[in-house]
């Protein structure tokens, strides 16, 4: 049997932790927890409502929410549709102005040229040099009909960390909302959004150890009475997301928000510790670069671009899973528009990989996936030497 590649993609999906699929299966067969939890009339339903609420306040308690502001999606691609299209279209007609970046999620970016074609007024803003984008950027492009304002809390290829606090403070000047997509933020940063001033945030469980397929976004009470539902059909989530709750996936994600409360501090240290061992190696390649603030990021996520004739990522294919661009690039055989935003050009994007670590990472994994990525700048020449 083939041996399986080193796993360095955690910023693309997580694997479910065990402790989280047990959770999980008792939520499925007769003698589980399988009823519907809108089932009101039995016990059945009633004891699947208890585990819906349950898992809502785990989500609650890490990011510092009240559990009645934890709305369930399918993952944080709907949570941002909701979030923007919500906003927009609650407003009535279809005028306005919206503010994103260059470098967000092709869920906010696709989502958001939805809102452009359908005639609101979108402002693109630019990174900074260090993959950021700065609260004066924001300040600058705010109009007198900005309504709503998207960014990420860290970005899904760089791992920078942008200052939302800041950004969220000059957005509630405005009166205008903030939107924050943390899908990667969730467990990695510190959340209180009990101070935070951001109005609506996205999250996703599979990008925090537990199942595909199951979200939610948090609506604050700036954010409530003006955001419309976009799936009907029964009035679910107090209105905002009609449809039946899948309890095991929410069951799971509820166990996954609460593991990574209590492991917080001890896994942010380890992985700190296992990135310094990657990096500080990987940095004394020739010519290796690392993408965005060495300072505001996250340990769990590195972008390193390599100098051309310097590195053969062909022979790293085999023996490590790890990204070039982010999952939705890779699925469009297309350049990291991060990378271009940051001024690399397409060559310089194909010789840049993202690593991500996460829960599972060994210190092993980390010692071997440097010696192979060594021996890939060593056969680096004769690659070069064939490649037109």
């Amino acid at each position: 049997m083939n041996k399986r590649p080193l796993y360095f993609d955690y910023a693309a999906t997580t694997p479910v932790d065990e402790r989280v699929i047990r959770v999980m299966v008792e939520c499925l067969g007769f003698d589980g927890n399988f009823g519907n939890p809108a089932s009101s009339s039995h016990a059945f339903g009633q004891e699947a409502r208890r585990s819906v609420e349950s898992a809502r306040q785990q989500v609650a308690q890490l990011v510092g929410a009240q559990p009645e502001q934890i709305v369930w999606t399918s993952g944080a691609t709907e949570s941002n549709n909701l979030a923007l299209k919500g906003v927009a279209q609650a407003r009535g007609g279809s005028t306005g102005h919206v503010i994103t970046s260059l470098i967000e999620h092709k869920a906010i970016l696709d989502t958001a040229r939805q809102l452009e074609e359908s005639g609101f007024a979108v402002t693109w803003l630019a990174p900074d040099a260090e993959g950021l984008i700065s609260p004066q950027a924001v300040r600058e492009a705010l109009r007198e009909d900005t309504f709503l304002v998207s960014l990420m809390l860290v970005n899904n290829e760089l791992g920078t960390v942008n200052d939302v606090i800041a950004i969220g403070e000059i957005v509630r000047e405005h009166s205008a909302l903030f939107h924050v997509d943390a899908a990667q933020g969730a467990g990695k940063v510190q959340i209180d959004l009990s101070r935070w001033p951001v109005d609506l945030m996205s999250f996703s469980a599979h990008k925090i150890y537990g199942p595909k397929g199951i979200g939610a976004l948090y609506v604050g009470d700036r954010a409530r009475p003006r955001l419309s539902a976009q799936i009907h059909g029964g009035g679910h989530e107090g209105g905002l997301r009609s449809g039946t709750l899948a309890t095991h996936q929410i069951a799971a994600m509820g166990a996954a928000f609460e593991l990574a409360a209590e492991a917080f501090d001890e896994e942010l240290a380890k992985i700190a510790r296992l990135r310094n061992r990657l990096l500080e190696p990987l940095l004394a390649l020739p010519g290796v670069r690392i993408n965005g603030s060495a300072s505001r990021r996250i340990p769990h996520t590195l972008s390193l671009t390599f100098n051309e004739g310097e590195f053969n990522p062909a022979t790293l294919g085999a023996s490590i899973a790890f990204s070039a661009t982010s999952a939705c690039n890779s699925a469009q055989n297309s350049p990291s528009h991060v990378l271009l935003a940051l001024g690399h050009d397409a060559r310089a994007a194909g010789r840049t990989i993202r690593l991500s670590l996460g829960r599972f990472t060994t210190e092993q994994d980390i010692d071997e996936a440097v010696r192979l990525i060594q021996a890939a700048c060593a056969t680096a020449p004769a690659f070069w030497a064939t490649t037109p």
